[in-house]
């Protein structure tokens, strides 16, 4: 099979989870060779019949490449027997955690000029081979530890090379400050996301019908697993700690601006009013902080909202009627009105757009809401 991809040789994938297959699905494509492995024999036929690689030979030629796919708590003993194995390979991973596991790898003796800790930043709520994507990856930073030893340049070329082959934007990042940086971006959110969520548990169910995209939102990644997040957690505490601590003192200071507000009367409690408008305006700002479409500045866009019959092909005739007006979707959120036969689109255009789309997919026929 020829191959336009920047990736020679051999790949061998250790680990047909998500993120293994994503990136067997996404080296096959470009006519990669991709060689699958798993202590799973059913794991490993899944992510074979789905296409994300091949079994190994009983004679199999070394690998250029090694990606370590393993769950994070045995990741670096994995890439240490990798290096050990495949003397001339350059490997890599694409666990959560860059610095713990690449202390142990050095305390095993790995060789580190050939060893470069990888971190794509991308997911998925569900897990799995079944849930994998050959695309899973593009337009993603793709963190590159900077290398470990004298000498390891060439082996970051060739994981840099990797991280094109599959559409992802690769950042060359210190480990211990990757470990802080996703504590604060991705470990945290994690765990406020399953705490909120947590407290729908026992609530009632007249509540719990009223959720709005705002709680959907909030709560979309609560949905993760949770032995995969125990291993992630424990293997950055440190970080996800100190991230915490400082969440926690802002929630205490709401927790007393409410407090003074529930005894006091509408004239009453001196400044916990401010004290409330502050920790949203500081969501305001680190929220706007967050990059925009294709890692660019953030930008303003404008909501339009349309409604949309719960029937097979309404979404696909929106967006049909929408190309023809010659407006791009920015963004899309889906809301289903509960207890109704409808749904709501909330169409994001630059703010340029919006009154041409309302009124071109009002003339289509559609309800708009501005």
């Amino acid at each position: 099979m020829t191959t336009s991809a920047r990736t020679r040789g051999t790949v061998r994938v250790v680990g047909t989870g998500l993120l293994g297959a994503s990136i067997g699905l996404g080296l096959c494509a470009r006519g990669v060779d991709v060689v699958l492995a798993d202590p799973s024999p059913s794991a490993l036929a899944l992510a074979r019949d789905l296409g994300a690689g091949r079994l190994p030979t009983a004679q199999e030629p070394a690998p250029a490449l090694v990606v370590v796919a393993a769950p994070p708590d045995v990741t670096a003993e994995v890439v240490a027997l990798e290096l050990a194995t495949w003397p001339t390979a350059v490997v890599t991973d694409v666990a959560s955690v860059k610095a713990g596991p690449l202390a142990r790898v050095a305390e095993a003796g790995g060789d580190l000029r050939r060893y470069v800790p990888g971190h794509p930043m991308a997911g998925r709520e569900r897990s799995g081979a079944v849930a994998a994507r050959g695309d899973l990856f593009v337009g993603r930073p793709w963190v590159l530890a900077e290398p470990a030893a004298a000498g390891a340049a060439t082996a970051l070329d060739v994981v840099t090379d990797l991280t094109l082959d599959l559409g992802a934007v690769p950042v060359v990042l210190d480990a211990a400050a990757h470990d802080e940086a996703v504590a604060l971006v991705s470990h945290l959110p994690q765990v406020a996301a399953s705490l909120v969520a947590a407290r729908l548990r026992d609530a009632p169910a007249g509540a719990v019908d009223l959720a709005g995209q705002g709680l959907r939102d909030v709560t979309r990644i609560a949905a993760s697993d949770p032995a995969l997040w125990v291993q992630i957690l424990g293997a950055n505490a440190g970080p996800v700690l100190g991230a915490l601590r400082a969440m926690r003192d802002d929630l205490d200071d709401v927790v007393g601006a409410l407090e003074a507000l529930a005894v006091e009367d509408a004239a009453g409690a001196p400044g916990a009013r401010a004290t409330l408008a502050r920790a949203i305006a500081a969501g305001n700002a680190g929220q706007a902080r967050i990059p925009g479409k294709h890692g660019s500045a953030p930008t303003r866009y404008a909501a339009v909202t349309v409604v949309v019959p719960d029937r097979p092909g309404e979404l696909g005739r929106l967006f049909s009627d929408m190309g023809e007006t010659g407006v791009n979707l920015e963004d899309l959120h889906l809301e289903h009105s509960p207890g109704q036969p409808v749904g709501l689109a909330e169409l994001s255009v630059l703010p340029a757009a919006r009154e041409l789309l309302e009124s071109e997919l009002r003339a289509r026929g559609w309800t708009v809401h501005g």
